[in-house]
């Protein structure tokens, strides 16, 4: 079976945007951030000071990070799970931190993308 293109890959599960995100989050995976995120995706991240990101913002931050891997170990569980909807927690445990990214999923025109992003740091 021949291996499909990493911007070829289809977003047919959430699992599978949920994988993608990872990608690009952790391993500078680039190919596919313009199917990734809704049009009206924000990030927010919380700490002393909250800051919000757009679609827009995120995106150009992922593409200059294009190839860089962090290095983290990274675990994902889907809290919840409906036709059209879900929410994962994404933990990435690095050296002596971890950061946790609460993400919200929407299935569009049979595409899951990541409509929201909330980040905590511990």
């Amino acid at each position: 079976m021949a291996s499909v293109k990493p911007e070829e890959r289809n977003l047919i599960t959430a699992d599978l945007a949920i994988d993608e995100y990872v990608g690009a989050m952790t391993e500078g995976q680039v190919a596919n951030l313009d199917k990734l995120f809704t049009a009206d995706f924000d990030q927010k991240i919380c700490g002393k000071q909250d800051l919000k990101h757009s679609r827009h913002e995120m995106i150009e931050f992922l593409k200059k990070q294009k190839g860089i891997k962090m290095n983290c170990r990274t675990t994902t569980q889907i809290v919840e799970e409906l036709p059209d909807y879900a929410i994962a927690k994404v933990t990435m445990q690095f050296d002596g931190f971890a950061k946790t990214d609460l993400i919200t999923l929407v299935k569009e025109n049979g595409t899951w993308k990541i409509s929201k992003s909330v980040n905590s740091y511990k």
